[in-house]
């Protein structure tokens, strides 16, 4: 056999490899702006992020006030809101950082299931509590998360809609 032909198998082999069905799901995954095409759909997809990644936050302090506020005293809600809080903190440090598929879907599930679980508990309560909206922060969270699914769902489908740049 000649080199050529031992390097053109070798390629061959490494691109089946990278072409299994895990392979082609741990790219998606990690997907980015910085692996897309467009210019416009990178600014775009970056700020969004940033902006999820700061709604984030500030549903992340909402949730540590209330918890210093005496929520911290409610069975299983309380440590839910510390929960909440610091991951969430967590979860948009890493979003703001890495900007990729992963924190951005994991992002607006927990945007949209925490707003979830406020109305959740509002109308038929949750772990044995009934919450109102009238109380303070109701609004503004309900707000706050809703609009940070909704910017990272929407940044989300922009990478999973683009066409990667070719390497």
């Amino acid at each position: 056999m000649n080199s050529s032909h031992t390097n053109t198998m070798l390629r061959d082999h490494g691109s089946a490899h990278r072409d299994t069905v895990p392979g082609r799901a741990a790219r998606l995954l990690v997907r980015g702006p910085a692996t897309m095409k467009s210019p416009a759909a990178r600014w775009t997809v970056n700020v969004l992020a940033l902006a999820g990644a700061a709604l984030i936050v500030w549903s992340g302090v909402i949730h540590l006030q209330l918890w210093s506020d005496g929520y911290r005293s409610i069975p299983v809600i309380g440590p839910l809101f510390l929960i909440q809080g610091a991951g969430g903190i967590a979860l948009a440090v890493v979003l703001a950082v890495f900007r990729r598929l992963v924190p951005m879907a994991a992002g607006a599930v927990t945007m949209a299931a925490t707003a979830a679980g406020l109305l959740l508990s509002a109308g038929i309560g949750l772990f044995g509590f009934t919450e109102s909206l009238a109380v303070p922060y109701a609004g503004s969270s309900l707000v706050v998360e809703f609009a940070g699914a909704a910017v990272l769902a929407a940044a989300a489908a922009i990478v999973l809609a683009a066409r990667p740049a070719r390497r």
